[in-house]
């Protein structure tokens, strides 16, 4: 996993995290239970990064507060598997414990950008700072 500075790009992030995802599903045993989570958390955490891209596209304050919304949720099914993979003695790996760090910094960034977004304060639209076209 890399080092993320406070300005890092946080679509870059999620895209990150998303690969460290996809390696992580690559290197569990291939046994029926780790398939089944192998899938699940493939699925979560990658479409973590591609729900935060469709958020940085808003048009509106409550269409990025609906599409947020999404990320944090799959951000938190993130963390759940994660754990479960964790606490089950599937995968115990360093990078799985850091993965699950990561997942969890980024569940709470995302959850503090919905609030922001929810409480009204100024705030702009998130394209501009995402680095989408």
């Amino acid at each position: 996993m890399k080092d993320f500075g406070p300005t890092q790009d946080l679509v870059q992030r999620a895209k990150t995290f998303a690969l460290d995802i996809i390696r992580l599903s690559t290197q569990l045993p291939k046994t029926s239970e780790a398939r089944v989570l192998g899938r699940q958390i493939i699925r979560s955490g990658t479409s973590v990064a591609a729900n935060y891209r469709a958020a940085c596209l808003a048009r509106s304050r409550a269409e990025f507060i609906a599409k947020i919304g999404t990320v944090v949720e799959e951000a938190d099914e993130t963390v759940f598997w994660l754990e479960l993979l964790i606490e089950s003695g599937i995968s115990q790996e360093d990078s799985t414990v850091g993965l699950l760090r990561e997942a969890k910094e980024l569940l709470a960034i995302f959850s503090a950008s919905r609030r922001t977004a929810k409480s009204g304060r100024q705030m702009k639209l998130p394209a501009a700072s995402c680095g989408v076209s």
